[in-house]
C-alpha cells in the first residue's frame, strides 16, 4: 500500500442539515399553530406576528451591519425567533410591544453575546419574560373584540376545571401561539419525523409535570384535570418548540433527560404554588441556566481517559463531581416547597384582606347600603353591553370592561344604591380599575381607584380629591374639557395627563351607562 494514512479532526462524516434548513422546519412546524392562532383571533393576531418578525430580521441586520459583522439574516433563526416572540402575545396586544420584545430578544439575548450559538437563554423567551415584569397588564390582557375572558389555567386555578375539548382544539383565550394543542402535536409531529428534536425533552417534560400534578396537585388523580393543564398555558409550545432549543439544551443523552425533568419539577412547583398560572418561561429560562451545569456532570469520559467522576481506586462514581448539581436541585426544590408552603399559608388571610378592602371600599362609594349583593340581572346587562350593539362594544367610551356590579341594600332589605367595578384599559400606564358607587336616582355617590399606574406627578393625581369631586353627586354624561369647566358635567382634565384623565372619564360614563341601561 503506497502512501500514508493522514488522520483528520473531526467530524469525519459531515450531516448535509445546515443551520438554515433546521430553522425553514421549525418554521414550518410552527405554521399549524399560528394560522389557528390567526383564524382564532382575527387580522390584529396577524399583524403581531408579522411585526414581531419583521422587526427581529431588521434588528439582526441593523446590529451586525453597525457592527461590522456577517450578515447571518439569511439562516433563518431571526425568523423563529420573531415568530415564537409573536406566538407567545396576547392576541389584541398593542404592536409596539411585540416590536419591542423582538428588538430585546435579537440585540440583548442572543447578539450582545455572540450570536447564533452562543445565547445563553431562549431569546424569544427571554424577552417574553422582559415584557412580562415591563407590562404585565398588557400582556395578561386576553381580551378579544371587547369580550374579557379566563384562559384555561386561569379557569383551572380559580375554579379547578376548564373544557378539555376546547383547550386541546383551541377555542380559548391565551396567547396567539398557545392555544391549539392540537395544532402544536402537529408541529411536534413534523418535528420529529424530520429528526430535527428528539423525543426525550419534550416527552419527559410533560410526564414529569404530569407526575408533579398528580402528586402535588391537589386535585387528587385527575387524569382530566392533569390533561387540561398540558393543553393549557404555553407548556406544548415551551415543550415542542422551545425547550428543545440547540444552543439551551443538553446535548448529553443523560443531560436532557435531566433537563426535562427539572422542567416539568419547576413548571410544577410555579404553577401549583406561584401567584401566577404560568409557569413554562421561567422554569425554561432558569433551566438554561443550569444547562452548563447538567451537561459538566453527565458528559461521557472519552475514550482512554480516566473518568473525573471515578475515584482513584476506580470503585465508583465520586460524590464530590454531582454534588453542585445535587446541592442546586435540593435548593431549588426546598425553595419552591417553600415558597409553596408560604404561598398557602397565607392564600387564606390575604383573600381575607383583599375581600375586607372590597367591602370597605364598596361602602364608601355607596355609604347607603349595609350590604352588597350580587345581581344576575345586572351581570347579565354588563355583559350584554360588552357583546351586543351598545355605546360600550362600539368603543364610545374607549376599551371598557365590567369586572362586576352589585345592588347595595340597606339594613331593611331595601334597594339602596349600585356598586360597579369597571375598568378602562387606555390609560397611560395600563388598566385603570374604578369602583363606583351610584345612587337610586342614577348619581355618583362615591368613586375610589382599584388600579391604577400612571405617571407620578402627573396621571396618578386623579386620586386626589381636586379631581375626584367633580365627579360626585352628578348624573348623566360627563365632559371631559382642557380650558375650564363651567358646564355642571364639565370635567377639568388633569394638566399633562390627559390621557389618564380621558381614561378615567370614560370608566365612570360607562358605570352610568350601565346602570341607566339597567334600569330601563
Amino acid at each position: 500500500m503506497n502512501g500514508f494514512f493522514n488522520v483528520s479532526s473531526s467530524p469525519h462524516v459531515r450531516s448535509g442539515e445546515t443551520t438554515r434548513s433546521i430553522m425553514l422546519d421549525v418554521a414550518l412546524a410552527l405554521i399549524p399553530a399560528s394560522a389557528f392562532g390567526v383564524y382564532h383571533f382575527g387580522i390584529h393576531a396577524l399583524l403581531v406576528l408579522l411585526v414581531s418578525v419583521a422587526v427581529a430580521i431588521v434588528s439582526e441586520y441593523a446590529f451586525q451591519k453597525i457592527t461590522g459583522q456577517k450578515v447571518t439574516i439569511t439562516d433563518g433563526s431571526a425568523l423563529v425567533t420573531g415568530l415564537l416572540i409573536g406566538m407567545n402575545m396576547p392576541p389584541e396586544i398593542p404592536l409596539w410591544v411585540p416590536a419591542l420584545g423582538s428588538i430585546f430578544a435579537i440585540i440583548f439575548v442572543k447578539q450582545f453575546f455572540g450570536g447564533i450559538g452562543q445565547n445563553f437563554m431562549n431569546p424569544a423567551l427571554g424577552a417574553r419574560c422582559f415584557l412580562l415584569i415591563s407590562f404585565t397588564s398588557l400582556m395578561s390582557d386576553f381580551t378579544v373584540d371587547g369580550v374579557s375572558g379566563a384562559t384555561p389555567l386561569v379557569e383551572l386555578s380559580s375554579e379547578g376545571s376548564t373544557s378539555l375539548m376546547n383547550a386541546f382544539l383551541g377555542f380559548t383565550h391565551g396567547t396567539i401561539g398557545e392555544v391549539s394543542a392540537l395544532a402544536l402535536l402537529i408541529g411536534g409531529a413534523y418535528l420529529l419525523i424530520r429528526k430535527v428534536i428528539t423525543w426525550e425533552i419534550p416527552v419527559l417534560y410533560v410526564v414529569s409535570f404530569a407526575v408533579f400534578e398528580f402528586i402535588f396537585g391537589g386535585h387528587g388523580f385527575s387524569p382530566v384535570f392533569v390533561a387540561s393543564e398540558i393543553c393549557s398555558g404555553g407548556l406544548l409550545l415551551g415543550a415542542i418548540f422551545m425547550a428543545t432549543d440547540y444552543v439551551t439544551s443538553p446535548i448529553t443523552e443523560k443531560g436532557k433527560v435531566l433537563y426535562a425533568v427539572l422542567l416539568g419539577v419547576l413548571t410544577g412547583i410555579f404553577r401549583t404554588y406561584g401567584a401566577s398560572a404560568e409557569g413554562v418561561s421561567y422554569a425554561i429560562i432558569i433551566s438554561n441556566l443550569l444547562v452548563p451545569l447538567i451537561e459538566r456532570v453527565t458528559m461521557p469520559t472519552a475514550f482512554g481517559y480516566e473518568s473525573n467522576a471515578m475515584n482513584k481506586e476506580g470503585s465508583g462514581v465520586s460524590i464530590k463531581t454531582y454534588k453542585p448539581a445535587i446541592s442546586l436541585l435540593v435548593i431549588t426544590l426546598v425553595a419552591g416547597l417553600a415558597l409553596g408552603a408560604a404561598y398557602e399559608m397565607t392564600k387564606g388571610p390575604i383573600q381575607k384582606a383583599e375581600e375586607a378592602a372590597a367591602i370597605a371600599a364598596y361602602v364608601s362609594v355607596c355609604p347607603d347600603a349595609a350590604d352588597f349583593q350580587e345581581s344576575d340581572d345586572l351581570e347579565t346587562k354588563a355583559e350584554e353591553l360588552m357583546t351586543s350593539d351598545s355605546d360600550i362594544s362600539n368603543g364610545t367610551y374607549g376599551n371598557i370592561v365590567f369586572e362586576s356590579v352589585y345592588q347595595g341594600v340597606d339594613a331593611s332589605g331595601n334597594a339602596a344604591g349600585y356598586v360597579v367595578n369597571v375598568t378602562s384599559k387606555d390609560g397611560f400606564g395600563g388598566d385603570i380599575t374604578i369602583t363606583v358607587g351610584v345612587s337610586e336616582d342614577k348619581k355618583v355617590t362615591g368613586m375610589e381607584f382599584l388600579t391604577i399606574n400612571e405617571t407620578a406627578g402627573l396621571g396618578m393625581n386623579a386620586q386626589n380629591p381636586e379631581f375626584m369631586d367633580q365627579f360626585i353627586g352628578k348624573e348623566g354624561s360627563f365632559n371631559l374639557v382642557k380650558d375650564g369647566a363651567s358646564g355642571d358635567n364639565d370635567i377639568q382634565a388633569l394638566s399633562g395627563a390627559t390621557i389618564t384623565s380621558t381614561a378615567v372619564t370614560n370608566a365612570m360614563n360607562a358605570a352610568l351607562y350601565l346602570i341607566g341601561s339597567a334600569a330601563e
